[in-house]
């Protein structure tokens, strides 16, 4: 599995020889498809996948002249990259294959102009993680807003000389928090020419952060002090040491986190009214409309979302112990309830008692295919200084970011 993780853009995973009307190609940016084609094949004789690993697979069909079957990924609801699927509205007329079994809103996302050319595959979500014995501080047991997580930090302060020994939490210690403040502020980033937003919404969103920095842990000094001083160990290691009362992270960078630290840490979804904002890189699946495979294509969908298909996935996980290094099914929990919901639990303990409620589940925007750089080249760096400056006139605005970006890159 490590091996399959570590392979390089456009190498050929080799589940099977493609070749005939038997034979189907998928591309993915999850390697994990590597051992789901291969389950596939060596569960019957009729037909075979193979499956080819690229960074960018949305990148690849834009550019290539050579179409895969099937696509599994990330960034392929773009107007760039859908016009390359067909509907799949076809596949649930066979009564085993349920709309009703997707989380909806996950669906809807792969829903264009009333037809379904994408399903959802799998999803992550963001998690405030603490020390176990901390879990009495806090108020609800599945989910923790910022104003709760406000008032615990700066209780858990602590100064000697002028001088934090000890920080509850700074939104500014990662910028990937500063963005899901922004979403849960309704800025609501969205494909465009090639992005939009709501700038008021923005500003809201960053005022809210420098004044929690300016408020909580007294500026922006003591924050960065702090982190420089301190922040050598990983956050999970200073929750645990007590540096720190709360870090930050994504639900599949929790559950491969060492079994050790896993059950000394208690975790709570990140969310502001009803809304848990889920992470962009969820995995959907579609067919290319050009695949020369459509019955090979259409055998591994329908075996693929079979729920005792997906046990087989988790249960192969935990034997190999390829869990420690990928969370459930393609990176996330399953784009199917039943599986998240019943199965989950009994593959990942921690969730019993704290899975995230469905009708908070708010997937992001139909992002641009090419919104990982994007975002890591223009966006996070424009939160990062934003959260530090209380005047937004002081440095170079995201629309210049974004069009230096793009002007730079096509």
């Amino acid at each position: 599995m490590a091996a399959c993780l570590a392979l390089p853009l456009g190498i050929s995973l080799n589940s099977c020889q493609a070749g005939g009307q038997g034979s189907a190609v998928l591309w993915t940016d999850r390697p994990e498809f590597a051992f789901y084609a291969e389950y596939f094949n060596n569960a019957q004789e009729l037909y075979r996948v193979e499956v080819r690993y690229f960074d960018s697979p949305a990148r690849q069909l834009i550019n290539t002249k050579e179409y895969p079957d099937i696509v599994a990924g990330s960034w392929l609801k773009s107007a760039s990259t859908r016009a390359f699927f067909k509907p799949l509205d076809s596949l649930f007329k066979n009564k085993s294959f349920l709309k009703s079994d997707f989380y909806p809103r996950l669906l809807a996302m792969g829903n264009i102009d009333g037809k379904q050319y994408l399903l959802p595959v799998s999803f992550n979500a963001p998690v405030i993680v603490f020390s176990r014995d901390k879990a009495e501080l806090l108020s609800n047991p599945f989910t923790v807003g910022f104003e709760e997580i406000k008032k615990l930090g700066k209780n858990y302060n602590s100064e000697s000389g002028g001088v934090y020994t000890r920080m509850g939490f700074s939104p500014a210690w990662d910028s990937n928090f500063l963005f899901i403040t922004a979403s849960l502020f309704n800025v609501s980033f969205r494909e465009a020419s090639p992005l939009a937003w709501d700038e008021q919404a923005l500003e809201r969103a960053m005022n809210f952060a420098y004044e929690w920095t300016s408020t909580i842990n007294s500026s922006v000094q003591a924050e960065d002090d702090f982190k420089f001083k301190y922040f050598y160990d990983p956050p999970e290691r200073l929750v645990m040491s007590g540096r720190i009362l709360f870090a930050h992270m994504d639900s599949d960078e929790l559950f491969t986190l060492a079994e050790e630290w896993r059950n000394s840490l208690g975790f709570r979804w990140i969310a502001e009214g009803d809304a848990i904002p889920l992470s962009e890189n969820s995995g959907y699946m579609g067919m290319a409309k050009r695949g020369k495979s459509p019955d090979a294509a259409r055998a591994f969908i329908y075996w693929f979302y079979e729920q005792g298909t997906q046990r087989q996935f988790l249960e192969k996980s935990r034997e190999d112990r390829s869990f420690e290094i990928s969370f459930g099914i393609g990176g996330g929990f399953s784009a199917l309830r039943p599986v998240t919901e019943q199965l989950f639990p009994q593959f990942y303990p921690e969730l019993l008692g704290h899975m995230p409620p469905e009708d908070h589940l708010s997937p992001p925007n139909i992002l641009p295919w090419n919104w990982t750089a994007l975002k890591e080249r223009a966006i996070l760096p424009y939160l990062q200084e934003r959260a530090h400056q209380p005047n937004a006139d002081n440095i170079f605005s995201l629309e210049r970011r974004i069009a230096d970006w793009s002007r730079l890159n096509g």
